[in-house]
């Protein structure tokens, strides 16, 4: 059986969780903190970083208090065309665009982002770290180390990276592929977004762990196949987040309308 992509992903799955295990427990502690407050852990990415975002939360396994932040104008829906893959290229790198979708989010003091990019030099989410940090969340990025040696393009002078409060290394090499063809000059099978979903459901573990020693519980998504569960459970915890939206957008409402006179 042809091994080419399994065994080089597994050992760069390994090489991640090695490298993060302090980053692991220091975001996961601050995560608890906004999730016990009442706040949120809000969830944001472009291109093929939007495909973490959706993993997290709302699927089977995960809970209420995240909050994925899509906006599809930079998620391509086809490859030519509007809403295609060119589209997106040229406003995920367009400074500024992010804040106008930013200002209508709840994002709220306290609250936690979680920043995915594989090159960390997209305006996209720099500019989204730069705007979390200005209003009090804590940001982490999730993105390639390996990338910190190419210069910003970003006016800021920072990458992703150097913009976040902390840094989870999905340690996914520059060029993303992994396996080199004989024959072919250029390698094939990305890496760096099974990366970002590995590492962002470790997150999902350990802050669910990090609140369970606090004595708390979040409603978890459960499968209607599974016996004892059914849909009306699920609707009583989209319910349950509803609540929780209500009350961050509630909070939010002064900022907004001070944002919408130009304060």
């Amino acid at each position: 059986m042809s091994d080419l992509y399994i065994h080089r992903l597994a050992a760069l799955i390994d090489k991640a969780a090695k490298t993060n295990e302090e980053a692991f427990g220091q975001a996961a502690s601050r995560f608890a903190d906004s999730l016990e407050g009442g706040g949120l852990v809000h969830l944001y990415g472009s291109g093929h970083s939007v495909l973490p975002v959706q993993e997290v939360f709302p699927r089977y396994g995960s809970y209420v208090g995240f909050n994925p932040l899509t906006d599809p104008r930079v998620m391509w829906h086809n490859v030519l065309g509007a809403g295609g893959v060119r589209e997106l290229l040229w406003l995920e790198r367009t400074e500024k665009y992010a804040e106008k979708f930013l200002d209508h989010q709840p994002l709220n003091k306290g609250d936690s982002i979680i920043i995915f990019g594989h090159s960390g030099r997209n305006s996209s989410g720099i500019d989204t770290a730069l705007y979390a940090r200005k209003r009090g969340i804590f940001v982490v990025a999730v993105t390639s180390k390996n990338n910190l040696d190419k210069p910003a393009t970003h006016s800021s002078g920072k990458r992703l990276a150097d913009a976040a409060d902390l840094v989870i290394d999905t340690c996914s090499p520059i060029e993303d592929a992994i396996v080199p063809v004989e024959g072919w000059s250029r390698p094939v099978s990305g890496s760096s977004t099974v990366l970002a979903m590995i590492l962002a459901h470790e997150l999902i573990a350990r802050t669910a762990e990090q609140l369970a020693k606090r004595g708390i519980e979040l409603p978890v998504f459960a499968s209607p196949t599974i016996a004892g569960v059914t849909l009306h459970d699920t609707d009583v915890i989209y319910g349950v987040y509803r609540e929780r939206m209500l009350e961050a957008q509630k909070k939010h409402l002064p900022t907004f309308q001070a944002t919408m006179r130009g304060e």
